[in-house]
Protein backbone atom coordinates (compact mmCIF):
# COMPACT_ATOMS: atom_id res chain seq x y z
CA UNK A 1 0.00 0.00 0.00
CA UNK A 2 1.10 3.15 -0.99
CA UNK A 3 0.66 6.25 1.75
CA UNK A 4 0.76 10.16 1.35
CA UNK A 5 1.19 11.39 4.88
CA UNK A 6 0.98 14.79 5.57
CA UNK A 7 1.13 15.57 1.71
CA UNK A 8 -0.71 17.62 -0.42
CA UNK A 9 1.51 17.45 -3.81
CA UNK A 10 0.80 14.08 -4.58
CA UNK A 11 -1.17 12.25 -7.64
CA UNK A 12 -2.66 9.29 -8.32
CA UNK A 13 -2.07 7.53 -12.03
CA UNK A 14 -4.38 5.44 -12.58
CA UNK A 15 -8.24 5.33 -12.18
CA UNK A 16 -9.18 5.08 -8.72
CA UNK A 17 -12.25 4.18 -6.90
CA UNK A 18 -12.05 6.74 -3.82
CA UNK A 19 -13.92 6.88 -0.13
CA UNK A 20 -13.02 10.04 2.35
CA UNK A 21 -13.48 9.27 6.15
CA UNK A 22 -11.83 9.30 9.68
CA UNK A 23 -11.77 5.28 9.73
CA UNK A 24 -11.81 5.63 13.98
CA UNK A 25 -12.13 1.55 14.59
CA UNK A 26 -12.78 0.37 10.89
CA UNK A 27 -16.10 -0.62 11.90
CA UNK A 28 -19.11 -2.97 10.50
CA UNK A 29 -20.00 0.04 8.55
CA UNK A 30 -16.22 1.31 7.44
CA UNK A 31 -16.19 -2.76 6.21
CA UNK A 32 -19.41 -2.33 4.14
CA UNK A 33 -17.95 0.60 2.69
CA UNK A 34 -14.74 -0.47 1.91
CA UNK A 35 -15.71 -3.74 0.89
CA UNK A 36 -17.56 -1.97 -1.76
CA UNK A 37 -14.36 0.27 -2.82
CA UNK A 38 -13.15 -3.69 -3.35
CA UNK A 39 -15.74 -4.78 -5.08
CA UNK A 40 -15.15 -2.12 -7.84
CA UNK A 41 -11.54 -2.78 -7.99
CA UNK A 42 -13.03 -6.66 -8.98
CA UNK A 43 -15.40 -5.09 -11.91
CA UNK A 44 -13.57 -2.26 -13.17
CA UNK A 45 -9.92 -2.75 -11.93
CA UNK A 46 -9.98 0.46 -9.90
CA UNK A 47 -7.52 1.39 -7.45
CA UNK A 48 -8.62 2.02 -4.14
CA UNK A 49 -7.53 4.99 -2.82
CA UNK A 50 -8.71 6.24 1.15
CA UNK A 51 -8.71 9.45 1.83
CA UNK A 52 -8.54 10.84 5.63
CA UNK A 53 -6.80 13.67 7.68
CA UNK A 54 -3.20 13.12 9.36
CA UNK A 55 -4.81 14.87 12.89
CA UNK A 56 -7.92 14.39 13.90
CA UNK A 57 -10.31 17.90 13.40
CA UNK A 58 -11.29 18.14 16.39
CA UNK A 59 -7.83 17.83 17.67
CA UNK A 60 -6.55 20.41 15.57
CA UNK A 61 -9.35 22.67 16.45
CA UNK A 62 -9.94 22.84 19.92
CA UNK A 63 -6.08 21.88 20.99
CA UNK A 64 -6.96 18.87 22.56
CA UNK A 65 -5.87 15.72 21.84
CA UNK A 66 -8.80 13.67 20.30
CA UNK A 67 -8.48 9.96 21.91
CA UNK A 68 -8.98 7.35 18.66
CA UNK A 69 -9.82 3.53 18.74
CA UNK A 70 -7.40 3.00 15.77
CA UNK A 71 -3.98 5.61 16.00
CA UNK A 72 -2.56 6.79 12.40
CA UNK A 73 -0.30 3.65 12.59
CA UNK A 74 -3.07 0.87 13.48
CA UNK A 75 -5.31 2.27 10.35
CA UNK A 76 -2.12 1.84 8.25
CA UNK A 77 -2.11 -1.78 9.44
CA UNK A 78 -5.70 -2.48 8.60
CA UNK A 79 -5.84 -0.63 5.29
CA UNK A 80 -3.25 -2.76 4.42
CA UNK A 81 -4.60 -5.88 5.55
CA UNK A 82 -7.47 -5.27 3.71
CA UNK A 83 -5.91 -4.58 0.51
CA UNK A 84 -6.09 -1.52 -0.42
CA UNK A 85 -3.81 0.32 -2.71
CA UNK A 86 -3.59 4.15 -1.52
CA UNK A 87 -3.86 5.60 2.06
CA UNK A 88 -4.09 9.68 1.70
CA UNK A 89 -3.49 11.35 4.97
CA UNK A 90 -3.80 15.07 4.06
CA UNK A 91 -2.84 17.68 6.31
CA UNK A 92 -5.11 19.61 8.14
CA UNK A 93 -4.61 23.34 7.07
CA UNK A 94 -5.94 26.58 7.11
CA UNK A 95 -6.57 26.27 3.31
CA UNK A 96 -8.12 23.13 3.43
CA UNK A 97 -10.41 24.17 6.31
CA UNK A 98 -11.48 26.85 3.98
CA UNK A 99 -11.79 24.51 1.13
CA UNK A 100 -15.32 24.83 -0.29
CA UNK A 101 -16.58 21.65 -0.92
CA UNK A 102 -16.85 21.47 -5.31
CA UNK A 103 -13.70 22.30 -4.99
CA UNK A 104 -12.76 19.58 -2.39
CA UNK A 105 -14.12 17.28 -4.91
CA UNK A 106 -12.60 18.88 -8.01
CA UNK A 107 -8.88 19.67 -6.87
CA UNK A 108 -8.76 16.78 -4.21
CA UNK A 109 -10.67 13.90 -5.16
CA UNK A 110 -10.78 14.26 -9.01
CA UNK A 111 -7.35 16.32 -9.44
CA UNK A 112 -4.91 14.61 -7.08
CA UNK A 113 -6.85 10.98 -6.51
CA UNK A 114 -7.85 10.69 -10.22
CA UNK A 115 -11.55 9.45 -9.02
CA UNK A 116 -13.27 7.54 -11.00
CA UNK A 117 -16.04 6.31 -8.14
CA UNK A 118 -16.86 7.69 -5.02
CA UNK A 119 -17.89 5.27 -2.24
CA UNK A 120 -19.87 7.41 0.59
CA UNK A 121 -22.10 7.24 3.54
CA UNK A 122 -24.95 9.06 3.82
CA UNK A 123 -23.75 10.98 6.76
CA UNK A 124 -20.48 11.70 4.69
CA UNK A 125 -19.41 15.61 5.23
CA UNK A 126 -16.48 17.07 3.19
CA UNK A 127 -15.52 21.11 2.77
CA UNK A 128 -15.69 24.16 4.55
CA UNK A 129 -17.99 23.79 7.71
CA UNK A 130 -19.37 20.49 5.93
CA UNK A 131 -20.84 22.45 3.87
CA UNK A 132 -20.49 18.76 1.25
CA UNK A 133 -22.41 15.60 1.49
CA UNK A 134 -23.56 12.59 -0.59
CA UNK A 135 -26.55 15.07 -2.00
CA UNK A 136 -23.62 17.09 -3.79
CA UNK A 137 -21.50 14.40 -4.81
CA UNK A 138 -24.45 12.54 -6.43
CA UNK A 139 -25.08 16.55 -8.44
CA UNK A 140 -22.11 16.20 -9.76
CA UNK A 141 -21.33 13.07 -11.09
CA UNK A 142 -21.75 14.06 -14.33
CA UNK A 143 -20.24 17.28 -13.98
CA UNK A 144 -17.04 15.20 -13.42
CA UNK A 145 -17.35 11.73 -14.46
CA UNK A 146 -17.56 9.64 -11.88
CA UNK A 147 -19.59 7.10 -10.58
CA UNK A 148 -21.08 7.30 -7.19
CA UNK A 149 -22.27 4.59 -4.47
CA UNK A 150 -23.91 5.55 -1.21
CA UNK A 151 -23.93 3.58 1.46
CA UNK A 152 -26.13 2.67 3.97
CA UNK A 153 -25.02 2.88 7.57
CA UNK A 154 -24.90 -0.05 9.65
CA UNK A 155 -27.39 -0.30 12.85
CA UNK A 156 -27.27 -2.20 15.97
CA UNK A 157 -30.56 -2.45 18.25
CA UNK A 158 -31.66 0.86 15.74
CA UNK A 159 -28.79 2.71 16.33
CA UNK A 160 -26.02 3.47 14.11
CA UNK A 161 -22.73 1.80 14.54
CA UNK A 162 -19.97 4.43 15.03
CA UNK A 163 -16.60 5.18 16.52
CA UNK A 164 -19.19 6.93 19.52
CA UNK A 165 -21.21 4.17 20.11
CA UNK A 166 -18.21 1.80 20.13
CA UNK A 167 -15.84 4.00 22.91
CA UNK A 168 -19.12 4.25 24.77
CA UNK A 169 -18.99 0.45 25.28
CA UNK A 170 -15.20 -0.08 25.48
CA UNK A 171 -14.92 2.80 28.84
CA UNK A 172 -17.80 -0.20 30.63
CA UNK A 173 -14.91 -2.77 29.84
CA UNK A 174 -17.75 -4.30 27.55
CA UNK A 175 -15.51 -5.61 25.26
CA UNK A 176 -16.95 -8.53 23.35
CA UNK A 177 -20.13 -6.03 22.40
CA UNK A 178 -17.17 -3.26 21.26
CA UNK A 179 -16.33 -6.39 19.39
CA UNK A 180 -19.83 -6.98 17.61
CA UNK A 181 -19.70 -4.12 16.75
CA UNK A 182 -16.15 -3.43 15.32
CA UNK A 183 -16.45 -6.75 13.13
CA UNK A 184 -13.30 -7.88 14.78
CA UNK A 185 -11.45 -7.67 17.82
CA UNK A 186 -10.55 -4.35 19.44
CA UNK A 187 -6.58 -3.94 19.17
CA UNK A 188 -3.51 -2.49 20.22
CA UNK A 189 -0.69 -2.16 17.90
CA UNK A 190 3.04 -1.15 19.17
CA UNK A 191 6.51 -2.14 19.60
CA UNK A 192 7.50 -4.48 22.19
CA UNK A 193 9.79 -2.57 24.96
CA UNK A 194 11.46 -3.51 28.34
CA UNK A 195 8.88 -3.49 31.05
CA UNK A 196 10.46 -3.87 34.91
CA UNK A 197 11.62 -7.71 34.77
CA UNK A 198 9.57 -8.96 37.41
CA UNK A 199 7.32 -10.99 35.25
CA UNK A 200 9.08 -13.38 33.94
CA UNK A 201 12.15 -13.57 36.89
CA UNK A 202 10.08 -13.28 39.65
CA UNK A 203 6.48 -14.23 38.80
CA UNK A 204 7.38 -16.87 36.37
CA UNK A 205 5.13 -15.18 34.15
CA UNK A 206 7.15 -13.87 31.26
CA UNK A 207 5.66 -10.94 29.54
CA UNK A 208 5.49 -8.44 26.64
CA UNK A 209 5.03 -4.61 27.34
CA UNK A 210 3.82 -2.54 24.62
CA UNK A 211 3.42 1.20 25.03
CA UNK A 212 -0.21 2.73 23.78
CA UNK A 213 0.34 6.45 22.39
CA UNK A 214 -1.13 9.19 24.01
CA UNK A 215 -4.62 9.49 21.53
CA UNK A 216 -5.20 6.16 21.93
CA UNK A 217 -8.57 5.11 23.62
CA UNK A 218 -8.39 2.54 25.94
CA UNK A 219 -11.01 0.33 27.66
CA UNK A 220 -10.60 0.52 31.87
CA UNK A 221 -7.76 -0.79 33.50
CA UNK A 222 -7.99 -4.42 34.27
CA UNK A 223 -7.01 -7.68 32.73
CA UNK A 224 -8.52 -9.30 29.91
CA UNK A 225 -8.35 -12.03 27.67
CA UNK A 226 -6.56 -11.75 24.47
CA UNK A 227 -5.20 -12.75 20.97
CA UNK A 228 -1.90 -11.80 20.26
CA UNK A 229 -0.53 -11.70 16.57
CA UNK A 230 3.70 -12.20 16.37
CA UNK A 231 5.95 -12.66 13.59
CA UNK A 232 2.14 -13.83 11.57
CA UNK A 233 1.17 -16.49 13.77
CA UNK A 234 -1.74 -15.96 16.38
CA UNK A 235 -1.17 -16.97 20.49
CA UNK A 236 -3.55 -16.83 23.37
CA UNK A 237 -2.89 -14.76 26.22
CA UNK A 238 -3.49 -12.24 29.14
CA UNK A 239 -3.55 -8.93 29.03
CA UNK A 240 -3.13 -6.17 31.52
CA UNK A 241 -3.90 -2.49 30.59
CA UNK A 242 -2.93 0.09 33.26
CA UNK A 243 0.09 0.67 35.60
CA UNK A 244 1.00 -2.55 37.37
CA UNK A 245 0.52 -0.55 41.06
CA UNK A 246 1.71 -3.66 42.70
CA UNK A 247 5.18 -3.29 41.26
CA UNK A 248 5.44 0.06 40.58
CA UNK A 249 3.11 3.43 41.19
CA UNK A 250 4.99 5.48 38.73
CA UNK A 251 4.43 3.17 36.12
CA UNK A 252 3.53 4.63 32.58
CA UNK A 253 -0.11 3.28 31.61
CA UNK A 254 0.89 -0.28 29.21
CA UNK A 255 0.17 -3.26 27.96
CA UNK A 256 1.74 -6.20 29.27
CA UNK A 257 0.75 -9.74 27.85
CA UNK A 258 1.57 -13.29 29.15
CA UNK A 259 1.45 -14.51 25.65
CA UNK A 260 0.30 -18.64 26.10
CA UNK A 261 2.91 -21.48 24.66
CA UNK A 262 5.27 -18.58 23.51
CA UNK A 263 9.11 -18.85 23.58
CA UNK A 264 10.50 -16.41 21.78
CA UNK A 265 12.84 -12.63 22.02
CA UNK A 266 10.39 -10.25 20.83
CA UNK A 267 11.78 -7.00 22.02
CA UNK A 268 12.07 -4.79 19.17
CA UNK A 269 9.14 -6.82 17.40
CA UNK A 270 5.97 -5.26 16.10
CA UNK A 271 2.97 -6.85 17.37
CA UNK A 272 -0.60 -6.88 17.68
CA UNK A 273 -2.73 -7.34 21.04
CA UNK A 274 -6.56 -7.86 20.47
CA UNK A 275 -8.70 -7.83 23.75
CA UNK A 276 -11.39 -10.44 23.29
CA UNK A 277 -13.15 -10.73 27.07
CA UNK A 278 -12.19 -8.10 30.41
CA UNK A 279 -11.61 -10.87 34.00
CA UNK A 280 -11.00 -8.15 36.33
CA UNK A 281 -10.35 -4.77 36.98
CA UNK A 282 -6.42 -4.05 37.74
CA UNK A 283 -5.81 -4.12 41.32
CA UNK A 284 -2.87 -3.53 44.48
CA UNK A 285 -1.62 -7.08 45.77
CA UNK A 286 -0.28 -6.87 49.80
CA UNK A 287 2.56 -9.22 48.13
CA UNK A 288 4.11 -10.55 45.18
CA UNK A 289 3.22 -13.60 46.14
CA UNK A 290 -0.35 -12.62 46.09
CA UNK A 291 0.35 -11.50 42.63
CA UNK A 292 1.19 -14.80 41.54
CA UNK A 293 -1.42 -16.70 42.87
CA UNK A 294 -3.95 -14.12 40.67
CA UNK A 295 -1.80 -14.56 38.01
CA UNK A 296 -2.23 -18.06 37.52
CA UNK A 297 -6.18 -18.00 37.85
CA UNK A 298 -5.93 -15.12 35.44
CA UNK A 299 -4.18 -17.75 33.05
CA UNK A 300 -6.73 -20.44 34.30
CA UNK A 301 -9.76 -17.96 33.28
CA UNK A 302 -7.71 -17.18 29.71
CA UNK A 303 -7.29 -20.77 28.84
CA UNK A 304 -10.46 -22.25 29.48
CA UNK A 305 -12.47 -18.96 27.88
CA UNK A 306 -10.25 -19.28 24.46
CA UNK A 307 -11.09 -22.89 24.50
CA UNK A 308 -14.66 -22.51 25.02
CA UNK A 309 -14.55 -19.74 22.07
CA UNK A 310 -12.11 -21.41 20.24
CA UNK A 311 -10.56 -18.78 18.95
CA UNK A 312 -7.44 -20.16 17.68
CA UNK A 313 -8.85 -22.99 15.84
Amino acid sequence: MKCFIGETNFKIEEPAVVTIGKFDGRHKGHQKLLGQMLEFKRQNGFKTAVFTFDTAPVTRISGTVQKVITTNQERRNNMAKMGIDYLVEYPFTSEVIHLPAEDFVKEILIGKMNAKAIVAGTDCGFGYKRSGNAELLESLTDKYGYELKVIVKEQDEHRDISSTYIKEELSKGHIEKANRLLGEPYAIHGTVVHGNHVGGPVLGFPTVNVIPPGEKFLPPFGVYVSRVLAEGQYYGGITNIGRKPTVGQDSPVGVETFIFGLDKDLYGKNIEVQLLNFERPEQKFDSLEQLKAQLEKDKEYGLSYLDKKKVLC
